[in-house]
């Protein structure tokens, strides 16, 4: 485990690029295991003797008396508790300690508690707001962007849509809403480059109670989504970052409200985590003008990445990576309830897939810049995590196909049909909010699995991908005639949404 304040040599780097997927793997396997032995050398319960029926005189049905045994199941659930219980120890253990560092905690500048000292008795002005939305034609797109902005609250200081590479009217159109253009030159490196160009010029002009909000061209955010960041910053001002609340667009059948439900889970997850998110999201965050040169000083140096640039071009999920660097750096952040934002959904299985390959390859991408620190503790924790649940689940399919294939009799035991009752229960709890049809979705349960399924498989290749030394590569994805990245949050399930319910 490195200090915050230390970056690791360069051939521990590319060990860990290349191992952060075998690490995972084997940390998973393990865990299975262990648990396949202590049941394999226990012998189960038995309530009953077990019952026969047949179904329409054709299939036999059996229902079992049997149970897991008992010793396994609480050691199973104390191990469990404890690695939660780890993981939210050293959560806070970290962020304590964050606060409580004074100026001279090295490689911890965004420290609350030094910044705190730094800026007392110091009047900065009041907070201002400026947003920069990059955009690579998204003509079609970005008026309802620009609407959502002018219908704030509390307006922004200042919009400058950040045109890169642009062959249609992108900056026409924005043009015509009123707004600054920054056009990029040269750039090669996507979002993250077009955001360091425009960076690189719009920093040096902000004071320190100055915020950047980084807002996607496809997205609309809550109208009092800037009144509460402004509010956050103004009373906080060791605050560093306020991200969005991301819920997803209408539309789209069946697909797009998986998607809803996902989101919806994961909003859930950050209110009761009382704001404390994973990961910043790309769609709507707004940073202090402080916090993005602490960060752009850091590079090559404390963070990974080029020497005054606020965005590393060489990670595949900007958002997620930025995040750890803040962290890294001491900062504090929060996701407040207020600070809604709508985003554009993946229409179609083929767009998804690569969406989500995307944010998986970039988190396991991340973690081996990174390497095993304090701050990634929780980003490792979920990918283990959210390997143990793959397993599971694939287990769970083909334990299920060998029984009907192997057996004229099915098996029924009620324990896990009680199991499976709650399961489908708290599914369809959690996404309540998204009105009937996403409750009737989660109730029947079997649709989400198969989506998670889906999802599964992207976590798998890119596992697979990183292990393996393969090349990455970034893409945009055409939204019926606009051509634009995936939507940026990466949860978790890379580190994001799916993380978060692991």
């Amino acid at each position: 485990m490195r200090s915050p304040g230390m970056r690791a040599p360069i051939g521990m780097n590319r060990f860990f690029q290349r191992s952060v997927g075998i690490a995972v793997v084997l940390a998973v396997l393990v865990a299975a295991g262990l648990l396949v032995w202590g049941i394999a050398v226990t012998d189960p319960p038995r309530l009953w003797s077990p019952v026969h029926t047949t179904l329409a005189g054709v299939w036999q049905v059996l229902y079992s008396a049997d149970l897991p045994n008992l010793g396994v199941m609480a050691v199973a659930l104390g191990i469990a508790m404890l690695m939660v219980l780890f993981v939210v120890v050293s959560e806070r253990v970290v962020a304590s300690r964050y606060r409580r560092a004074g100026i001279g905690a090295a490689g911890l500048p965004l420290a609350p508690r030094g910044v705190m000292e730094r800026t007392r008795g110091v009047f900065a002005g009041d907070v201002t707001v400026t947003v920069l939305i990059p955009a690579h034609n998204e003509e079609r797109s970005i008026p309802a962007t620009l609407v959502s902005l002018t219908q704030q609250s509390v307006p922004p200081d200042r919009v400058i849509v950040v045109a890169d590479n642009c062959t249609d009217d992108t900056v026409g159109v924005a043009r015509a809403h009123g707004v600054d253009v920054f056009e990029t030159v040269g750039n090669t490196h996507k979002k993250g480059g077009a955001l360091n160009q425009a960076l690189q010029e719009l920093l040096p002009t902000l004071g320190d109670n100055d915020t950047v909000m980084v807002m996607d061209a496809d997205s609309q955010i809550g109208d009092d989504f800037l009144a509460e960041a402004v509010r956050r910053f103004t009373d906080d001002r060791a605050l560093m970052a306020v991200g969005g609340l991301f819920e997803g667009e209408a539309g789209h059948g069946l697909l797009g409200q998986f998607q809803r439900n996902e989101y919806i889970r994961y909003q859930r997850e950050i209110r009761r985590r009382d704001g404390r998110v994973f990961v910043l999201t790309g769609t709507a965050s707004v940073f202090r003008a402080s916090a993005l040169r602490a960060v752009a000083e850091a590079r090559g140096t404390r963070l990974p990445g080029a020497h005054g640039e606020v965005y590393d071009t060489a990670a595949l999920t900007e958002d997620n990576e930025l995040t750890i660097a803040l962290k890294s750096l001491g900062a504090l952040t929060i996701s407040p309830t207020p600070c809604s934002v709508v985003t554009e959904l993946m229409p179609s299985w083929r767009m998804l897939w690569a969406q989500r390959l995307r944010w998986q390859r970039g988190a396991l991408e991340n973690l081996g810049a990174y390497g095993f620190t304090p701050q990634t503790l929780r980003y490792w924790s979920q990918q283990v995590a959210i390997g143990y649940g793959v397993l599971a689940l694939f287990a769970y399919f083909a334990l299920i196909a060998l029984m009907l294939l192997a057996m004229d009799t099915w098996v029924w035991f009620p324990f896990w049909l009680g199991i499976g009752l709650l399961f489908a229960l708290e599914r369809t709890i959690t996404a309540w909010k998204g009105g009937w049809r996403a409750r009737v979705v989660a109730i029947l349960l079997f649709p989400e699995l198969v989506y998670d399924c889906f999802l599964n498989l992207a976590f798998l290749k890119g596992v697979f991908e990183i292990a393996f030394g393969r090349s990455a590569t970034w893409k945009h994805v055409d939204h019926g005639g606009s051509s634009s990245e995936p939507a940026a949050e990466s949860a978790p399930g890379s580190a994001s949404t799916r993380g978060a319910e692991s």
